[in-house]
């Protein structure tokens, strides 16, 4: 009897590909960057299990009729319709937690380079511009110690980005759907609405998943609620802001700038404006781009796989109430 197909587009340690070879065959996308939309339909078309990151729609799902599991190696899942995989049967799986303090450091770092002009400090002295009409009166930023740092959305990497401020001895306040009153007491974190938290930020900073709830929370009307001395940080989604929005109030001085690592589009387009504003701190997307973590979060998609075709619950499931499902 054959073994089962696994399709791998990220990459794996030896140990891990062994554990997986002994129980699946096991495909592997080695091609530079993303594996292209044509590979991965053509894969799939006869595989069990998709391991890695890689966008699959319901149309997507309906060319692979043999697939049953969805191991990404992400944390968020907007990429992945779940809603369909859940009616066919099939089960997601992400990697939440491994990645919670290597993305509230890069947060954290955006937060950081804004404030001090970091970007442009760095171009300019690249350029040979330093002692040539400009010195560190030209690059004057604002200080991170002793601010208020608004937080959006205090779970896992909210609450771990809010720990490193208090090193800053910086004032924390936060708005969520779910009030952590333990972490209040515990920190002296103040809840606020979100218009009360855009108002007195110095820094706001996202940290909520991409639902249909949160597309667009962050508008233009809620960049006109930010002091003109504020900055937005998002190292969470793209979509959750309103791009254009943001475009806009960085061009008026409603705000006095971004650091962001998530854009409404990805890859960004090389033409978007935010990439010619010298206020805003841009990166493609890296907040969990560092070996261990990465690592980490392939080994967790892969044990979530091995689980699976071991006949035992994974460790982090999406949609749990596939499972009855698959073991049928």
């Amino acid at each position: 009897m054959s073994k089962p197909k696994v399709f791998v587009t990220i990459p794996l340690d030896e140990r891990m590909v062994g554990r997986l070879s002994a129980l699946c065959e096991v495909s592997h996308w080695s091609g530079d960057g993303r594996c292209p939309a044509d590979v991965l339909e053509r894969e799939l078309s006869d595989s069990r299990a998709l391991l890695g990151y890689a966008p699959v729609s319901a149309a997507l799902m309906d060319r692979a009729p043999l697939l049953r599991v969805i191991a990404t190696s992400s944390v968020g899942y907007d990429h992945i319709d779940v809603q369909a995989a859940t009616e066919r049967g099939i089960l997601v799986t992400h990697t939440p937690d491994v990645l919670t303090d290597t993305t509230a450091d890069l947060a954290f770092t955006l937060m950081l380079a804004v404030a001090r002009r970091i970007g442009e400090a760095e171009r300019l002295t690249r350029a040979g511009r330093w002692g040539k009409g400009v010195d560190s009166s030209n690059l004057l930023g604002r200080d991170v110690h002793h601010a208020t740092l608004g937080i959006i959305g205090l779970g896992r990497i909210g609450a771990a980005v809010a720990e490193r401020a208090i090193g800053f001895k910086m004032k924390v306040l936060y708005h969520d759907f779910v009030r952590r009153e333990d972490l209040e007491k515990k920190f002296g974190y103040r809840y606020v609405d979100l218009e009360t938290l855009l108002r007195e930020a110095d820094f706001v900073s996202i940290h909520v998943p991409l639902l249909p709830e949160t597309r667009g929370m962050i508008g233009a009307a809620q960049l006109a609620m930010m002091k003109p001395t504020a900055y937005l940080i998002n190292a969470a989604r793209g979509p959750i802001v309103d791009e254009s929005a943001l475009i806009a109030a960085l061009r008026e001085g409603k705000i006095a700038g971004a650091g962001l690592d998530v854009f409404e589009r990805e890859p960004v387009d090389p033409e978007n404006p935010l990439l010619k504003m010298e206020n805003v701190v841009v990166l493609p997307h890296v907040g969990s781009a560092t070996i261990a973590t990465r690592r980490a979060m392939a080994d967790l998609a892969a044990e979530n796989v091995i689980a699976v075709m071991e006949g035992r619950a994974p460790l982090t499931p999406v949609n749990p109430e596939v499972l009855p499902r698959l073991r049928a």
